[in-house]
């Protein structure tokens, strides 16, 4: 059975986001390809949460690879559209301060329907346990058509700039 959605996602405006590509570029690092939200539509920072979108079209980098013929979006790409809203809120919001959040885990992650190209996929996060500038706990969950799609948590460290890569 899935959770209890954390947010009403039909009593948004889709059409009006509230930050739009270009705004969650200011905040977001990523680009091209690896661009996974459309809009942020809700933030709620008195309980931590943000509702955004990911448009799914058939253009995305994986739909002629992941399944030819069955353009099945991957589970980690779902994953990384989830942690991008949700870095996205705590870049924003200052709940972590590094030049950008990543990964620091993830936990009791379930996919309940598959998400192929041309459908709007609709993200919600809110963090719960929260360590100021040391790593934040956010539940995630996707929706498409109203149906959860996928859900779980993950954690958000942040990562700063001076841990350059190193060649070998």
């Amino acid at each position: 059975m899935p959770p209890r959605a954390l947010y009403d996602i039909n009593s948004f405006n889709y059409d009006k986001p509230i930050y739009d590509l270009q705004e969650i570029r200011r905040v977001n690092p990523q680009r091209h390809e690896m661009e996974q939200l459309t809009g942020i539509v809700h933030v709620d920072p008195a309980n931590h949460g943000i509702v955004g979108f990911k448009d799914v079209t058939d253009k995305e980098f994986w739909t002629t690879g992941h399944m030819p013929g069955f353009p099945l979006m991957p589970g980690v790409i779902l994953c990384e559209a989830a942690a991008q809203l949700a870095g996205f809120y705590a870049q924003k919001f200052k709940i972590l301060e590094g030049d950008y959040v990543g990964f620091g885990g993830m936990n009791e992650v379930r996919f309940r329907a598959p998400v192929f190209p041309d459908c709007r996929l609709v993200l919600a996060a809110q963090a719960g346990k929260i360590r100021a500038n040391r790593r934040a706990e956010f539940e995630f969950q996707g929706f498409v058509n109203g149906q959860m799609v996928f859900s779980g948590s993950m954690i958000g460290v942040p990562i700063n700039r001076e841990h350059e890569f190193k060649k070998s």
